[in-house]
């Protein structure tokens, strides 16, 4: 047998494992919030009010905290059992889930249209701003020789002053016209640096959107490409072809989400020329069911201790697990295929474990049956006892799977 979920087949199997966790994972954390939150305001409160009050009042606000803490223990309990409950429900309702939904899958819910992200510039769409202009130096002015005091030498002193400043106005000159003389050096290079990083942001956001562009002809190659296989997966479907066949059962059983901790696994091939298709779900072993019949406080040791089912209750869960599983498997893929490509099924279900005679892991069947459509159809599975359905359809099915009791199967086919 060997056939797996194709591609088509595993993405919508995904999409329903990630839809399912994340449902589940908010529930729990959601409880998981509440509980702790409502715990730990009672006993905060209790714990407060024991600190400020009087010995006689601690005493009474110690036994309400107390109170406050087996209440919350108590709500821990209820809503694992809840959660226990609903586990168990889900578990014995797997028939009855896959009837109240159309099995049927539309090819065409699989088809992609592009979605592309709007383009980040990185703010490197907007234009550097200019930088401002080098002004001219301002022109030296001559400064006014203050006149000298004293009653001798002032003339002489005046002179020298003047001489002074007439050098200096000189030397300021001589720098000024130095200064106007690199001025257009100056303002050159203000402009070459700029253009320089005006030309550097340009390159940078055509990087960017070379980028952009290369990730959108990536993302329109995919969307094209998976359209494409789905139209070719369409058109083979049309024509009944052994392949598109067994993709379109790969898509079916993939869509067919089972409870979050309980895991199936499938193989498949199917055979044009007979149009059966052999089909082997493999279910978890019986050490992955629960076994708890209920959880309960226990104030003495001020712990949450659990009672387990009887073996008799597990041992006839598991047993009904399995014969679900079996007219699960058998209605969800006649249903789906609306053309009737497919006339017969050869299912078996078993699981994947230490083989109790041996310790070697190994496969055991514990339900085998052939189905053929216009059989399998005449049955009304909402009115149905699942084991005495499977007697009629001629299925071997093990007295004991609880007990890793293979079922004795000597060779299937539909009938």
């Amino acid at each position: 047998m060997g056939r797996r979920r194709g591609f088509f087949a595993e993405m919508q199997h995904q999409a329903r494992l990630a839809e399912q966790r994340q449902r589940a994972a908010q529930r729990q954390r959601d409880a998981a919030i509440r509980r702790a939150e409502q715990a730990r305001r009672a006993e905060e409160r209790a714990r407060l009010a024991a600190q400020r009050a009087s010995e006689a009042e601690r005493k009474r606000l110690e036994r309400e905290a107390a109170a406050a803490h087996v209440e919350a223990m108590q709500a821990e309990v209820n809503q694992r059992n809840a959660t226990l409950e609903a586990e168990y429900d889900r578990l014995d309702n797997l028939l009855a889930a896959t009837l109240e939904v159309d099995d049927y899958v539309d090819l065409e819910r699989l088809r992609r249209a592009v979605q592309h992200p709007p383009f980040d510039p990185k703010g490197l769409d907007a234009p550097l701003p200019q930088p401002i202009p080098i002004q001219d130096p301002p022109e030296p002015v001559r400064m006014p020789v203050e006149k000298p005091t004293g009653l001798f030498g002032r003339k002489k002193k005046l002179e020298e002053a003047t001489i002074r400043a007439e050098a200096a106005f000189a030397e300021a000159y001589r720098r000024w016209q130095l200064e106007l003389q690199e001025l257009p050096r100056r303002r050159q290079a203000q402009i070459d640096q700029y253009q320089i990083a005006e030309q550097a942001r340009k390159d940078a956001l055509a990087k960017e959107r070379a980028a952009y562009d290369k990730a959108c002809a990536k993302r329109e190659k995919e969307v094209l490409e998976h359209n494409k296989a789905l139209d070719e997966l369409i058109a083979n479907l049309g024509y009944g072809t052994e392949e598109a066949v067994q993709q379109y059962i790969g898509i079916v059983l993939a869509n067919s989400v089972y409870p979050e901790n309980f895991e199936v696994d499938s193989e498949f091939d199917f055979n044009s020329e007979t149009a059966e298709l052999s089909l082997r779900v493999q279910i978890p072993d019986p050490s992955q069911i629960p076994t708890i019949k209920a959880y309960r406080y226990v104030k003495a040791s001020d712990e949450i201790t659990s009672a387990p089912l009887s073996q008799k209750a597990s041992k006839d869960r598991y047993a009904e697990v399995v014969q679900q599983v079996a007219l699960r498997s058998l209605h969800e893929v006649f249903e789906a295929d609306r053309r009737g490509l497919i006339q017969s099924i050869s299912l078996e279900i078993g699981t994947e474990t230490a083989d109790p005679a041996t310790g070697k892991d190994t496969y055991l069947p514990f339900v085998a049956v052939g189905a053929s459509r216009e059989k399998f159809l005449e049955v009304d599975l909402k009115a149905v006892v699942p084991s005495a359905t499977l007697e009629y359809l001629g299925a071997s099915v093990s007295r004991n799977p609880f007990g890793l009791v293979a079922a004795k199967v000597k060779g299937i086919r539909g009938s």
